[in-house]
């Protein structure tokens, strides 16, 4: 039996790291990715362990102070510490109540309200904010691996170009500075090749630190992608659509909320607070045996606010700012709201336009372009300058077509949190 341990343990650390370098190597989807954001984002995980924490002090400060239970020794003649030798010496318990004036108890529950449900807010922005940062840092990488990919077919075509080139040089039909010029192309895209896998090592270690992994963990970006781009609603819409569903927004009117609430209890502050209580003191028998009767105390106290002028109607003044401030923040959140959201649509129609040009037209004339170059250099009658240069054209139309097909996902992506909703197309 302990042979037959030992073997299953050997065989399970064997298996294991298969397994690992198997997830590893799955291609990873943008729906995977956001899962594992949301799931696993330790900044996003913080926020909402406030958000529960902040849900938990609105009932403790609507609730009355605790009550306080005193024992008390009265009149006691410290020259015998007889408690029968004074008639006023007696021993006294009692309880005693602090009562805020009535209506504070319920403004400071409600001004904790309003906060706790703007943390409730501030939990579904910081949602959009990390879908729409793993969004754009998936579809970089993804535009990233496209780039090298395309760099890689070029480097091989141009190798070709260099047999070509030096085969017609040996015969004595072309020049060693055709063969000069696809070598001098192959060192730049290699340079280029360099630039991408720097820049996709730094977007990867973004994207694994969204997703609380390892920096250098290996993340393969899936290929199977729609290359459709929607057709979105009017600026207006998308306006209106922010105005009711965006999580900073309310978050900012509950916070107005919560300042009207300050206010309203600093104008009660000067009205008193009460604090009573009752007491029974206890007397012993006289020393002859006499019977001596008990007493019951009541005490009622308040507070009186004599320095109202320097104090509570500071106070108000102070809350009133604070209130006004809110209230300024709030529209120029607003006004910051529209913009990114004029900034983003207008960021998408672009890139989408570009896309569908690149796609339809420049891309198929170029590769047109380099094929009728490369029969013609073939016969002698197109010079090889002409198809390097048609091929890196066509080249930088292929990136450009990537790099505008991405930029139109990150504007959709950035779009979608501004809003606070992901529908957003027609």
């Amino acid at each position: 039996m302990i042979l037959f341990n030992k073997l299953a343990s050997f065989f399970c650390l064997l298996i294991l790291p298969t397994q690992v370098n198997a997830e590893q190597t799955k291609p990873l989807t943008l729906q995977t990715a956001i899962n594992i954001a949301v799931q696993d984002n330790p900044n996003l995980a913080q926020i909402q362990a406030r958000s529960e924490a902040m849900a938990a002090i609105p009932s403790q400060l609507g609730t009355l102070p605790d009550p306080v239970i005193s024992f008390n020794a009265l009149n006691l003649p410290i020259d015998s510490f007889d408690i029968a030798q004074e008639n006023m010496t007696q021993l006294q318990g009692g309880i005693s109540q602090a009562i805020p004036f009535p209506g504070k108890l319920a403004l400071r529950e409600q001004t904790a309200t309003y906060q706790a449900e703007a943390a409730v807010y501030d939990v579904t922005e910081a949602r959009w904010r990390l879908l729409r940062d793993v969004k754009q840092r998936w579809w970089a990488l993804f535009y990233l691996d496209r780039a090298l990919e395309i760099i890689s077919t070029n480097q091989q075509l141009l190798r070709q170009f260099v047999q070509i080139a030096q085969t017609k040089y040996v015969v004595g039909q072309g020049l060693q500075q055709d063969v000069l010029l696809a070598q001098l192309e192959l060192s730049k895209l290699l340079d280029n090749e360099i630039k991408l896998t720097g820049a996709r090592n730094k977007t990867r270690a973004q994207l694994n630190t969204l997703l609380d992994r390892s920096a250098d963990q290996i993340v393969l970006i899936s290929k199977e992608v729609s290359t459709h781009l929607p057709a979105l609603l009017t600026e207006s819409d998308l306006f209106q659509q922010a105005e009711n569903t965006r999580a900073l927004l309310a978050s900012s009117r509950e916070t107005i909320n919560a300042a009207q609430s300050r206010l309203d209890l600093a104008k009660k502050d000067i009205y008193p607070d009460f604090n009573v209580g009752a007491y029974y003191g206890g007397r012993s028998d006289t020393l002859s045996g006499q019977e001596r009767a008990d007493f019951l105390s009541l005490k009622l106290s308040m507070t009186v606010p004599i320095f109202a002028a320097s104090k509570q109607h500071k106070a108000v003044d102070q809350r009133s700012s604070e209130l006004m401030q809110q209230r300024y923040a709030l529209q120029d959140q607003w006004n910051q709201v529209r913009t990114e959201i004029s900034m983003a649509y207008s960021d998408f129609q672009q890139t989408k336009n570009q896309v569908i040009l690149y796609n339809s037209g420049i891309i198929p004339q170029a590769r047109q372009t380099v094929a009728s170059m490369l029969a013609g250099y073939q016969v002698n009658k197109v010079d090889f300058l002409n198809l390097v240069r048609s091929q890196i054209t066509l080249y930088n139309y292929e990136i450009q077509y990537w790099k505008a097909f991405t930029e139109a996902n990150q504007a959709l992506a950035q779009l979608t949190a501004v809003v606070g909703k992901e529908d957003i197309y027609e």
